[in-house]
């Protein structure tokens, strides 16, 4: 398959929000307290898109997936419970989600390489993420594609699993 990883457009909102409420329903599905109190919601995608944070996976015209990348903008990052490999600059990775329909086809991982490309064009050579404790599919992720587990960080009032993964 051929995709197109691109910056999100005001137009691209509705689909990402339908990808998001999916993701939502699943994390409820898995027994996860993740994204089941209104966050995230239509307007945090429609910010998202607004300060050029959004993009899109795309297969043809269909936006299959969804990520919010940011250059050192995440204050909860600041006050870690444990160290982070740097203190350089670094892209942050939030609410990362893909359609129902093209699940088990490692398109999250996909978006992940696309976020690497992205740190790398802009001379950034650390990503940070985190996810809830209960997430065990983004914990696999992030496993997977060498991230390591760095601490906790509270976000939202939670304490969430810290990770960084240092480009060469």
């Amino acid at each position: 398959m051929q995709y197109t990883f691109r910056k999100a457009e005001i137009p691209d909102a509705d689909s990402i929000w339908k990808l998001l409420q999916q993701a939502i329903i699943r994390r409820k599905n898995d027994g996860s307290n993740q994204w089941q109190d209104g966050y995230p919601n239509l307007n945090v995608v429609k910010n998202d898109i607004e300060k050029g944070y959004g993009f899109v996976l795309v297969e043809e015209e269909t936006i299959i997936g969804y990520v919010a990348v940011m250059i050192n903008n995440e204050p909860a990052y600041e006050a870690i419970e444990g160290k982070w490999l740097t203190n350089d600059d670094f892209v942050v990775i939030h609410r990362v989600a893909i359609d129902e329909n093209y699940l088990g086809k490692g398109l999250a991982k996909k978006i992940m390489n696309y976020v690497e490309d992205f740190a790398l064009q802009n001379k950034i050579y650390s990503i940070k993420a985190d996810t809830n404790f209960d997430n065990f599919a983004m914990m696999k992720i992030f496993e997977n594609l060498n991230y390591t587990l760095c601490g906790e960080v509270f976000f939202r009032g939670a304490p969430r699993k810290a990770y960084e993964k240092v480009l060469k």
